[in-house]
This record gives structure tokens, sequence and C-alpha cells, in this order.
């Protein structure tokens, strides 16, 4: 009983509640200590900002005295700000009642870290009145009075340059003044300086003692409390020795077989799993030695020349490792084992052995099955996705080092979707099944038929040459297509698609050959399916298209992480009289690495891929915002008109027109400062849905522009159909008209039947004087162009109106063109 008592948790709580007590001290003084020495360091970096900022105030007020440049000025503004914020701090914390978010706003003000701010109110308010702090503050508040003087002179200086009444003789005053001060501040922040430095070493040195101490008496605690758990040591070894006992009667009621040896390996004990793993008794095995039991048939056995007992001994066997045996017993039957020994101890000497295996039938089997559903296919028994890319990036891996020849197939049967429609999921599966089969009848020994996923399906040719494998996956298209399938008597016609790769011909990346395959499946499809399209790294249609899937996931993301950005360039009116001009909205990406791409790299492959209605609607939600934003601002100044270029897709969609409507009544957004640009090839294509659009917008008050018009040397007579109120004038005329007289009289003509409709015209391209006047001359209405300006960034103040003023005439040299 009183061995029981010995390992009852209040006696040890009692031994060990001392040392408990002096560690919880230890930590709190520790922490306090760091805590203490923290909060100082961030006075010693704010007393480094505040000196700095000091600095740069009095540099920067000197540098406006001589330039009286107002980002000069502003510098200043933000230099004096850090020790305005540290004054603020002082003045927030000495009230009577401290404001603690006045003192908070004071440290982040004086440029200090968040994290600090708590730290440094804390020491502010327990060492205010500590005398390093008291002769610190001191000087700091000497250095305060001498900036306040310089703000006055900056308050005084400023006024003066911005009235325009300043002399030389009051600037050199000023000057004088500025000098004055940096003389009379640098002692005070040398002087706040040494202060703190000499306080935050006084405080190093209190706290050094204070450990000390707490370290003395903790090492006499622990000596007095040893002697005394030296006493209690073999109280503690009876009580051992009991629940050695108590393991041992437990031993016989776990799965595990456990048996234990003597010293030279004669067995001492078994427990009934033993004696089941072994087809031994264990008054049979008593006093035999452990390879009458079993012996150990692995290769790491026969490699390692000690017997099981002498592994046991040498610790190779200890737990906490995996330890897979493979045992064969008398019988000659075998079993896979986890074996776990470890020696006994008795009084300090090695005494025997224990061993404790594990029938790992069961779980090898589980493992095994885990195995095959993780690389297979479970309706068809094919390799699946995973396996098959296993396969290939190996495979990839043996061309790097050894030139070989291997080819991949992508597979998509055609229609498919046509029997589970019509029959069900069973009649489908039951397709792909015969499919396979076929497939598999098709291909070499050796080569990899996968299932990638519901109808397509993946083959690696390995050591095939390239003629070879185009035989093979025709005869695999003509195996499919000869293929007849009925199910409950409806018969159906299976084709495939296959899309062909030689691997030799790609940069050796699993990437790069699976999207090379899936594009020649794909272009298979899109030439009429049912064949053989085999891609080769020069077909510019493979390229051209091969670039565009891969903007696709590209621009999902970028819409996703909103990486679009909005530009706007001015359209500015060529003779004075015309209304004021307007901005055209430019839509530009910023790429993975930050750099901006333009339009033409990434609107072909969404316009191509239906993603053009998405982008459309960003960037009229984005425009909105901004002009929101400017109307909310209340400027005085009305406001540009805004051009927004819109997709042949989107005019055509009538939930875009909804989206419209939903996003003028949502921003509150008037419809006179809105004009939508569709292109001419575009609005022809879709003429029907175009007008409707046109008509359904400008009855709420919205322009319209006929973009790029003649670019596709349309008919004039679609324009009688389309109610527009700009034609902008491809640029392609415009550029070159000075140097190409056709072009020249394609845009007097353009601008003649433009103006007889009633329609205002727009050039684009105006990148010279010269192409300016000419245009002006021609009669057009308003140009657009890099010498008018470059498309900036789209933001509230793009919109100011006077910005977009007339141009006046060009005075022409004489002589200089027609």
């Amino acid at each position: 009983m009183k061995g029981n008592r010995t390992l009852e948790a209040p006696r040890l709580l009692g031994i060990i509640w001392p040392f408990v007590a002096v560690v919880v001290f230890q930590v709190l003084l520790g922490s306090l200590s760091l805590y203490s020495l923290s909060a100082m360091r961030a006075y010693v970096a704010g007393e480094s900002l505040w000196s700095k900022a000091q600095k740069d105030a009095i540099y920067f007020l000197s540098l406006y005295a001589q330039n009286r440049d107002e980002q000069v000025f502003q510098r200043y503004h933000q230099a004096i700000a850090i020790p305005q914020g540290d004054r603020q701090l002082r003045v927030a914390l000495d009230q009577p009642v401290p404001d603690i978010e006045a003192a908070r706003t004071g440290i982040l003000q004086g440029g200090n870290h968040p994290d600090d701010v708590n730290r440094i109110i804390w020491f502010y308010k327990n060492f205010r009145h500590i005398s390093y702090m008291e002769r610190a503050i001191d000087y700091w508040n000497t250095g305060d009075d001498y900036l306040r003087q310089l703000d006055g002179v900056a308050r005084e200086m400023h006024a003066g340059f911005t009235q325009g009444s300043a002399s030389e003789a009051e600037v050199a005053q000023w000057k004088a003044r500025i000098v004055t001060i940096n003389e009379g501040v640098t002692p005070a922040a040398k002087a706040f300086s040494n202060a703190l430095g000499e306080g935050s070493r006084m405080l190093l040195r209190v706290l050094m003692v204070t450990n000390l101490l707490t370290a003395l008496f903790l090492i006499t605690l622990a000596w007095r409390r040893s002697a005394r758990l030296l006493s209690q040591r073999q109280a503690f070894a009876s009580a051992l020795q009991i629940e050695r006992e108590r393991a041992q009667t437990t031993l016989e009621s776990i799965g595990d077989a456990v048996i234990t040896t003597d010293v030279d390996g004669c067995i001492l004990y078994m427990n009934p799993a033993a004696e089941q793993l072994t087809h031994w008794q264990a008054s049979q095995g008593q006093g035999l030695p452990l390879a009458a039991l079993f012996s150990l048939l692995d290769e790491s056995a026969e490699q390692d020349s000690r017997t099981l007992v002498e592994q046991v001994l040498s610790g190779s066997l200890k737990g906490g490792a995996e330890h897979a045996r493979l045992i064969q017993r008398l019988d000659g039957s075998t079993v896979s084992v986890n074996l776990v020994g470890s020696p006994i101890h008795t009084d300090g000497q090695i005494s025997g052995i224990v061993l404790a295996l594990h029938d790992m039938t069961q779980e090898r089997q589980y493992i095994a099955n885990l195995s095959w559903q993780a690389t297979h296919d479970a309706l068809t028994g094919l390799a699946n996705r995973r396996e098959f890319e296993y396969r290939l990036e190996q495979a990839l891996n043996a061309l790097a080092r050894q030139s070989g020849r291997h080819s991949l197939m992508f597979l998509d049967l055609d229609q498919f979707k046509l029997v589970n429609d019509t029959c069900g999921h069973a009649a489908g599966d039951e397709l792909l099944r015969h499919i396979c089969a076929v497939l598999q009848s098709g291909l070499r020994e050796g080569d990899t038929l996968a299932r990638l996923g519901g109808d397509e399906f993946g083959v690696l040719l390995e050591n095939c040459r390239p003629e070879q494998a185009e035989r093979i996956a025709e005869h695999l298209r003509q195996t499919v297509q000869s293929l007849h399938f009925v199910w409950k008597e409806r018969p159906f016609v299976t084709t495939v698609s296959i899309g062909l790769v030689h691997l030799g011909q790609l940069a050796g990346t699993l990437e790069a050959s699976l999207r090379a395959a899936d594009m020649a499946c794909y272009m298979a499809k899109e030439k009429g399916r049912n064949r053989v399209q085999v891609y080769h790294a020069d077909d510019s249609e493979l390229s051209l298209r091969f670039g565009e899937m891969a903007w696709i996931q590209r621009l999902h993301v970028a819409l996703e992480e909103n990486r679009f950005c909005l530009y706007a360039q001015e359209i500015v009116p060529l003779k004075s009289g015309e209304d004021a001009g307007h901005l055209e909205i430019l839509l530009r990406l910023h790429d993975e690495s930050g750099r901006t791409i333009l339009p033409d790299s990434f609107i072909p492959a969404a316009e191509r891929y239906g993603l053009m209605p998405a982008l459309d609607r960003w960037v009229v939600r984005n425009v909105f915002q901004v002009i929101r934003q400017a109307l909310d601002a209340g400027s005085d100044q009305p406001l540009a008109m805004c051009a927004i270029n819109l997709s042949g897709i989107s005019i055509g969609d009538d939930k875009f027109l909804e989206c419209l409507q939903r996003l003028f009544d949502e921003f509150r957004i008037p419809p006179q400062m809105i004009c939508f640009e569709i292109t001419e090839t575009s609005a022809i294509a879709n003429l029907g849905s175009a007008i409707r659009f046109i008509n359904e917008l400008k009855g709420l008050g919205c322009k319209f522009s006929l973009d790029d018009f003649c670019a596709g040397m349309s008919s004039f007579a679609y324009l009688k159909h389309l109610p527009v109120d700009f034609l902008k004038i491809d640029g392609s005329f415009v550029k070159d008209m000075l140097d190409d007289p056709i072009n020249r009289a394609m845009v007097e003509v353009i601008n003649h039947i433009g103006h007889v409709m009633g329609k205002k015209t727009i050039a684009e391209f105006v990148e010279t004087p010269q192409i300016e006047q000419a245009l002006q001359e021609i009669g057009v209405d308003y140009a657009q162009g890099y010498l008018i300006e470059r498309p900036q960034v789209f933001t509230c103040g793009c919109l100011q109106r006077q910005r977009i003023a007339a141009r006046p005439p060009v005075q022409r040299a004489p002589g200089a063109f027609r």
C-alpha cells in the first residue's frame, strides 16, 4: 500500500511544486525583463526616427527656401510630422487622465512600428518619473521647442512664397533662422540620445542583477529537493517492479504475438497470440531455441549474418520504426510480420529479450488493394490519369538521359454523350468496357493504355518509330469505327478522334507533352472527328490554338485576382465650336510578373472561347465605379463622356443588355456620359442585334461610335441602318494619308459621307502635327492618337472636361505638304 502511494499525483506534486513556482517566477521575471528592454529599444528606435526626422525637416525647409518647390515643402511636412507625433504622445500621456488613443495616434505618426505602441505607452507611464527618463524628456521638450519655431518659420515662408510677396531679404532672414534653430536643436537631440542610452544601460544592469539572484535561489532550492528525491528512489523502483508484473499479465490478452527468451535465445514465454502465429504451444516451445519456431527469409535477414537475438540485443529492432520481415514456420508456410524487439533489463543487467510480432497479412492485402485502386480505373481496370502521367514522366526522363522514340496519343470518343443521354449511364459504362477491349487488342505488349476520365483515353507507345505510331493510331481509329455496339436492340456507331504526338519533337516536359496531345485531339475533333491529327511543332494553326488555349486559364485567373486595369486616351475636337471631346477607355492586363499586356495579345483568345462578355462586364462595372467616385466628389467642372468598347458577342447577348441596365441603376450614372464603341465587323455580323442593342441604349441617352470604319471594306449601305453618333476612321488610312493619296481620299470620303448622314467623325493614329493639320483641312471633327495624348491610368482626374479642349489650328510651314 505504501508503494502504491509513491506514484500518486498529490505526492508527486508535493515534490515538484517548488520547482514549478521558481520556474513560473523566472518566466515572469524574464518576460518582464524582455518587455522592459523591448520597450526601451522602441524608445531608442523612436529617438532615432525623431532625430532623423528633425534633420530631414531642417534640410527640406532649407532646400525649399532655395528652390521654392512645392513638392520639397510637402517632403518637409512629412518629416516634421514625425516629431509632432512624438510631442502628441507626451502631451496625451502627461494629462491627469491620459488619452491613450491620442497617444497611439502620436506614436504611429512618429513612425514607430504598430507592434511597439503598447510597449511605448507602458514604459512611458511607468518610468516617466525615473530620473533618467525625466532628464531625457526634458531634452526632448527642448528639441521640440526648436522644432515648433522651425514650423513657424515654415508657415511664414510658405505663405510668402505662395502669395509671391517674399523678398530676398526675408528669404535670407528665414535661412538664418533655420541655421540658428539647427544649431540649437542638434545639442538637444544629442543630449536626448545620451540620456536614453544611459537609462537603457542602467535598466540592463538592474535586470541582470535581479535574474542572477533568482538563479542562485533556484540552485539552492534544487540542491535541497534533490537530496529528498534520492531517498525516494528505492520506493519508485519497487513500484516499477509491480508495474512490470502487471504488464506481464496484460500480455496475455493483447492481439500481437509476444515471445520472451533468455540471453541465449531459449524461449521463456509465449502469449496466446504467439502460439497462433507460430503454430506452437507454449508448453512445447518452452526451453527451445528461437530458431526452432521460425526462420527469417527476407533479403535484409540474408545480408545480416547475426541471429535474431543478436539483432535485438544490438538495438537493430527497436520500436519506433518499421521492421517488416517474412518468416517461415516449421510447416513451411510463410507470413509477413512487423517485428519489434528489445532487451529485458533486470537490476541493470540484460537478462533476455522480448519480441513483438504483428501479423501483417491483412494489412498487406489491404495496402495492395489500395495501391491498385490508386493507380487504376475502377470501371475499366485500365491505368488512371495519375498512373499514366507517372509512366509518361518516366519515359520523358529516359529520353532526357538517352535518345529514344516514344509517342503519345489522346483519344476522345465522338458523340459518347449521346449514348449516356439516350440509354443511360449503364449503357455508357458497357460501351467503355467494349472500347477498352478493342483498344487493348490493337496495342503492342508493353504499351500503356489509360482512361484519363469520362470518354478520354491516353496511349503511351514506348520505343516506337513515328511511322509505326501513326499506323497504330490509324488502326485504333478503324478498330473503334468497326465496333458494332447494340444496347437493348438499339445500334450505335462509334468513332474516335485521336491526337498523336511524337515526344522527340517537344521540349521533354510532362505538361508540354500533355497539352500538345490534347491540342492535337482538339484539332481532330474540330476538323470533323473520326480522324488522327499528328502534332507538328511548326504547324501554325496548332500553334495559334495552343497559344489561345494557354490564355484561357490565365484570363480566368486574372479575373479572379482582379489583375486587369483601365487606361484612358483623349479624343479631342479639331476645331473650335465643336462639342467637347471625350475619353476612350482601354483595357490592359498585368500578368503574373507584373508586366502590362496589351489587349491584342489576349482579346482573340477571349473572343474565340467566349470570355468577352465577362471582360465587358468587368470593364463597364469598373468604369462606372470611377465615374461614380467623380460624381460624388462634387467637382464644379462638367465631366467628360467615356467611350467603352464592346465585343460583338456582348452586343448579341440579351443578358448583357439587362446587366447594363442594372449597372446604370446601381451606380446612378447619367447615360449621357457613356458612349459605347462597337467595331464595324461585329456590327455587320450581328446587324439585327446591333440595331436593337443601339436603339435600346440610345433610348436611355447613351451615344454610340462605330470603330474601325471601312477596315473591312464593307458596303457604306450598312451605315444607313446603324444609328451611331460617331464614325471612327480606321487608323490604317490615317497614319499613311500623307504618303498615300488613296488613303487620304478614303479619309475624305468617309468624313464626307459621315457628315452627310449627320455623324461626327473621329480619326485614329494621329501621331504627327502634319497629320493633324491635314485632318483639320479635310474637316474631320475629332482626333485621337499619341500626338494628342498617350493612354494613362483611368482615374477621376481624367474626367475633368476642361482637360479635353479644342485643338488650335496647326501652323503649316509653306510648301510642307499639300
